[in-house]
């Protein structure tokens, strides 16, 4: 068991606080943010502290720290500060759900974030601060790199690899021996069958309006 720090006050860190509580060994003692984000000293009950103090008030060899951002700027926030928190000595804990089919021999790296209902397969590798949020399929032997974000309901088939610092849709299909370059944005319901170029952005072809009202239908 580790008490642990929540880096950010959004949405993220709130989810953040309510899984780590109910589904792990940690303990959150409290939220760190830059200082000048700082409008509060409490969040979910507990104190915020500015990043800029952190390490006198909550020493990296007593605390541990988990970085709940988003994919703002395609990660490179959350990496950034994932990078500078190691670089202060902090261990990054991960949260995996006791609900994840987590079926790899393959440890996941730090700072990640999985949430329930993911298959994850054998033989795959999933690299540091991933977030997984619920419901992908993660096929065998597939390899997901560093600073990622994939949304819900991802399925990534077999001996794919997924390079860096990638943002995957909602609903977005990835075929089986395929390489996504890293900077890849997938919007909802992108299907990529052909290996991506790096920072290309893949949208899926749209819906299309009948001409007709729904009840002049027989259906």
């Amino acid at each position: 068991m580790a008490n642990i720090l929540i880096f950010g006050t959004g949405d993220i860190a709130q989810i953040a606080k309510y899984y780590f509580e109910i589904d792990s060994e940690h303990e959150v003692v409290g939220f760190t943010v830059d200082k000048e984000y700082m409008s509060e000293d409490q969040f979910e009950g507990l104190p915020i502290i500015a990043f800029e103090e952190v390490q006198k008030k909550f020493p990296p060899s007593e605390f541990k720290l988990f970085i709940a951002l988003s994919y703002s700027k395609m990660n490179s926030v959350r990496e950034s500060k994932y990078r500078l928190a190691k670089k202060m000595g902090y261990e990054l804990v991960s949260y995996v759900s006791s609900r994840c089919s987590y079926m790899s021999q393959f440890k996941h790296g730090d700072n990640c974030f999985i949430f329930e209902d993911n298959t994850i397969q054998p033989f795959t590798r999933i690299g540091n601060n991933v977030t997984l949020w619920s419901g992908n399929h993660i096929g065998h032997h597939s390899t997901i790199g560093d600073h990622n974000f994939i949304s819900s309901h991802v399925v990534i088939s077999g001996h794919c690899t997924i390079g860096n610092n990638c943002f995957l849709g909602v609903n977005s299909t990835i075929h089986n021996n395929i390489e996504v370059a890293s900077g890849t944005l997938l919007a909802a319901g992108a299907i990529i069958n052909k290996d991506t170029q790096k920072d290309s952005v893949h949208l899926p072809a749209r819906s299309t309006i009948l001409g007709k009202k729904s009840f002049e239908l027989n259906i």
